[in-house]
This record gives C-alpha cells, structure tokens and sequence, in this order.
C-alpha cells in the first residue's frame, strides 16, 4: 500500500492519525498501529498519533497496518466486590479504559484481569476477555466478570434477556418535569457526528428508568437513581441529553458548563444484581459514588 497527500486547507491543525483516517479507508485504530511502526511519513519525517498538521504538509503512507496481538497482563491494581471461581465484580475508577481500543492499546481493565488471573485470557471474545458489558472511560463503578466460558455464556445470556439490574446515580443540569419516568428513544449513531450516538429513527430500542432523589437549591441540578433496561453504547447520558438535562461534567453531550464544578463525568454504576451463571444464587453488589461525587453536590447547593 502506498498513499501520499498534500494537506488540504479543511485539515489544517488536525491530529494526523485522524486526517489520514478521513482522508482514507483506514481506521484510526490501523493509522495508530502504523504510525508506532513508522509506516506514516511527514515531510519525510516519522511522527506521532497527536502531531498536528499544515496546510501544504506532504503525508506519506506506505505498507499495511500489523494486526493487534491479544491483550497481555499487566499489573493495575483491582477492586474486587465479588470473587468466585466464575464470576468477578469489580470497582472500575474513573478514568479507565475497559479494554484496548484506538488509542488505547494497554493500562485497560483487561490487562489488570489477565494479570490477576491468566485463565480468562480463554474466556469470551479475544480482544476483550471476560468482558460481558462495558463502562465509558470516565464512568466509575461496578462490573461484572466471567472467568470461565460457562460463565460467559450465562451472563451474556442474562443480559439479553434483560435479566440483570443495573443500577446508577448521576447528578444531572436542570429540574426533571416529573419526578420519576422513563425515557425511551431509539439509539444509533449520529449523523452529523459520527463519533457520537444520538437518538435516531433507525437506532436500537432503548428504555431508561430514572428517579429524581434530589434537588439543588436554586433548581440547578438534579441527582437521580437511574435502571438499564436496555443496554446501547451511552445510553444514560444520550438519553438525559435529549431531555434536556445532560450529565453534569459530560464533555460530549453538553454536561460541561465551566467553573470548577462538573470538569469529569458524574456517572457512576452503583448496583448490580443477577442470578450466579453456574449455581443459580442471586449475587448483589452495591458500591457508593466516589468521594468527589459529593463534593460536587455540595458545590451545586444540595442540602
């Protein structure tokens, strides 16, 4: 493969592994693994996946995008709430990424399970072994963890027959005209943007329960209890974005609103509760918001 392109004026400034990913059919994930490699040129010169382009810059590709490897162990400490020889729930922080993707090729919660326990390396899909459901980088809390293929099978089955309880706590901008409901709206990818999702005609069905327990004082924010019944990629904060009242500190649905309250994502998985994928036992597992969740409530006015 060989490509080569003068930067045009509409990408002026923008991360190279992004513009090459525009202007090609390549991932953003492939120009990544290529870039590592040395495969992509600029002006005759190696760089990296955050260099920012010129107009009239001239960028070079040349050979094809190594296939990843599997995910490897790394030693991240973990937060465990549940330990049997088939299932794990663990505490994920804010700030950690699931499993590898673009732009994050280790440091996820994958390499620290594989670390922990080697075996579940055989466990589910290769790419992200173990992992039955997923949480947004930013978003903390509880998750669940197969560690044996029977395992897996169960709770993925679980979780299509929406059989699993998922609660979360969010604190959110604005009052809600009810004070508890549910928000249903179809979800796909956004048209207009497409690293996004957005409630579209033609997306998945998705149902959010929601409950409001507090008000600030003031009415400028809201702390709810909310339930998965479906589970799409940002469901909670796409769907509270529609109403009108996005996810206080989210920078991509419109939770950011300056000041020093609201700078990370006030999304956080509190409760888990299904029945064991081997024994058939209920396992619940509750964990409380991290500390800075309440100093963000005390700094919005919640008594």
């Amino acid at each position: 493969m060989f490509e080569a392109f003068i930067v045009p004026d509409g990408l002026d400034g923008v991360r190279v592994d992004r513009a090459i990913s525009t202007l090609t059919a390549l991932s953003r994930a492939d120009v990544q693994r290529m870039l590592t490699s040395g495969l992509i040129e600029v002006d005759g010169r190696s760089v990296t996946k955050s260099t920012k382009l010129g107009v009239g810059q001239r960028v070079t590709v040349t050979g094809t995008p190594a296939e990843p490897g599997p995910p490897g162990p790394q030693p991240i400490d973990l937060d465990i709430r549940y330990e049997d020889d088939d299932v794990l729930i663990v505490h994920k922080p804010f700030g950690l990424v699931v499993h590898p993707g673009a732009g994050h090729v280790d440091g996820t919660l994958v390499n620290a399970l594989l670390a922990f326990d080697p075996a579940i390396a055989d466990v589910g899909q290769p790419a992200r072994p173990g992992i039955v459901h997923r949480l947004d980088r930013d978003t903390s809390g509880l998750m669940m963890v197969a560690r044996s293929p029977e395992a897996y099978d169960g709770l993925v089955k679980q979780l299509k027959a929406r059989r699993v309880t998922r609660g979360y706590r969010s604190l959110v901008w604005g009052v809600l005209a009810e004070a508890r409901g549910v928000i249903e709206g179809p979800i796909g990818r956004d048209r207009a943007r497409r690293t996004r999702m957005a409630v579209v005609q033609d997306g998945r069905p998705a149902r959010t329960h929601y409950r409001v327990d507090a008000t600030s004082l003031g009415g400028g924010a809201s702390e709810l209890a909310l339930r998965l019944e479906t589970g799409r990629t940002h469901q909670i904060r796409v769907h509270l974005a529609s109403i009108g009242h996005p996810v206080v500190g989210d920078p991509v649905y419109g939770g950011r609103r300056g000041g020093d309250v609201g700078d990370r994502l006030r999304l956080h998985s509190e409760f888990l509760s299904f029945a064991h994928p081997v024994t058939g036992e209920t396992v619940e597992r509750f964990a409380d918001p991290p500390l800075d969740f309440a100093a963000d409530k005390e700094a919005l006015g919640f008594a």
